[in-house]
């Protein structure tokens, strides 16, 4: 890695440069904005207050200042205006001059993790969040004494007493956010690998995903199955560990590499074809491996041929084509893109085939459906408040859709979504797209069978 000059000693068109010499964000990036506005619709936060420093095009001005010296210093006004961005990429999708606004965000929020001195308590948070969700035991331990307290009804309790207020938003948030916890699911393992009944189609590796393993280990095992079921030789490495993404997307870019050259080795020693990923936030940032590590001469081209080998797992099963159901499901079905697989992927309409080619399955397209719901990462935990905005808007949409269950790709929303449906009152099944593609290949599979009959 090159060496990093201090902040102070940059110069730049208007004076000192706000940022230090390692990868600052791109000049040649920021210069591609031509302020058109057509990102301002489909940005989360410029719908919810309508700012324009809180809009894609805002946030790529404030860069460019940064960099011109233009700001004095990286203060908490300059900071908060980029902690605030969810990082979601409809921008992206919007933009009509091919703004990289993902290479541009993670290259200034990891400026600040080296150059802001952000107050104690924010600190210890962050620390708390990365030292527990990228490490899947400390997260199963955590869970353990959790799960009496929801069982014993404590929990109930707790919230009905109106003590929970009582905690910091962060911390109710999270405590919110906590879904019912299963023993059985927590402790679940999946196989290291599973044999089709023919010659198999393609080895293929499955990424776990940190929290994915502990709280959905269903869909992992559901993705198995599938796989295997599509005539896929199916490796899980047991080795694995975090991709890297939550840390890549907060700016934390030495804890990034080290996670990402890990999983490199580990599916480079599987020797398999491709990764299914089916965590959204995963799958994009295995997909930038090469860019994330374009420094490393040990690393880089390793990382180009393993984000080329990575599919999230509608791709790869659009890819071998899906064969026909033998189980139909009677369902509205209301469809969720996450962020990360329609914006960041480019994955939009996999999904919405492999719905569609299930007998009895009523699709229904969301209004918003650019919208993030405010998952985000671990952006639900850190701006709370705002990720609530957005989870109940969504939570409405969906209601308002008439639709019996919710889909998406992704753990994360699949958390955010479920919590503000049951804060509204209608606490309706919230289920991974390839849980849905499981049933329909299972004959004597029943996960819908109860919202089917209320049809």
């Amino acid at each position: 890695m090159e060496q990093i000059v201090p902040v102070e000693t940059l110069e730049s068109k208007g004076g000192a440069s706000v940022y230090d010499s390692h990868h600052p964000p791109s000049m040649s990036l920021i210069e591609q904005c031509v302020h058109c506005g057509f990102c301002l619709p489909t940005c989360p936060t410029y719908l919810l207050w309508n700012q324009e420093m809180d809009s894609p095009r805002g946030r790529i001005y404030l860069m460019k200042m940064g960099a011109e010296g233009g700001v004095a210093q990286m203060d908490e006004t300059f900071v908060s205006h980029f902690d605030k961005c969810l990082g979601c990429m409809a921008c992206v999708t919007a933009c009509p001059s091919g703004v990289q606004y993902g290479k541009l965000i993670e290259a200034t929020r990891a400026q600040i993790e080296r150059n802001y001195k952000r107050p104690f308590l924010d600190q210890l948070f962050r620390r708390l969040i990365f030292w527990l969700f990228p490490h899947p035991n400390r997260l199963r331990l955590l869970m353990l004494p959790l799960w009496p307290y929801q069982r014993s009804g404590l929990r109930r309790l707790l919230r009905k007493s109106g003590l929970l207020r009582l905690l910091p938003e962060r911390l109710r948030s999270m405590e919110a956010l906590l879904p019912e916890i299963e023993l059985r699911r927590m402790f679940l393992l999946v196989p290291r690998q599973v044999l089709p009944e023919c010659k198999p189609r393609l080895r293929v590796g499955v990424l776990l995903g940190c929290v994915q393993r502990v709280l959905f280990s269903n869909v992992n095992a559901a993705t198995v199955r599938v796989l295997a079921a599509l005539g896929c030789e199916v490796i899980v490495p047991p080795e694995q560990a975090c991709c890297g993404a939550m840390m890549a997307h907060t700016g934390r870019e030495p804890e990034a590499l080290s996670a990402a050259r890990r999983l490199i080795e580990t599916f480079e020693r599987a020797g398999v074809d491709a990764i299914a990923v089916n965590s959204a936030g995963c799958g994009s940032n295995i997909k930038e491996y090469a860019h994330l590590l374009r420094d490393d001469p040990e690393f880089a081209e390793r990382a180009r041929v393993i984000a080329g080998k990575c599919r999230d797992i509608s791709e790869l099963i659009a890819e071998l084509g899906l064969e026909k159901p033998v189980n139909p499901i009677r369902l509205k079905v209301a469809y969720h893109d996450s962020c990360h697989l329609q914006h960041a992927q480019g994955v939009r309409t996999q999904p919405r085939q492999l719905l569609s080619a299930i007998s009895g399955i009523e699709l229904i397209e969301l209004p918003e459906a650019a919208i993030c719901c405010g998952s985000a990462g671990v952006f639900n935990l850190i701006e709370p408040a705002t990720a609530r905005q957005l989870a109940d808007r969504k939570a409405q949409l969906i209601i308002n859709s008439g639709a019996q269950a919710l889909v998406s790709a992704n753990p994360g929303c699949l958390l955010q979504i479920a919590g503000a449906l049951k804060r509204a009152g209608h606490p309706l099944p919230v289920v991974h797209i390839i849980e849905v593609v499981d049933a329909a290949l299972d004959r004597n599979h029943r996960m819908f069978d109860s919202a089917s009959r209320e049809t």
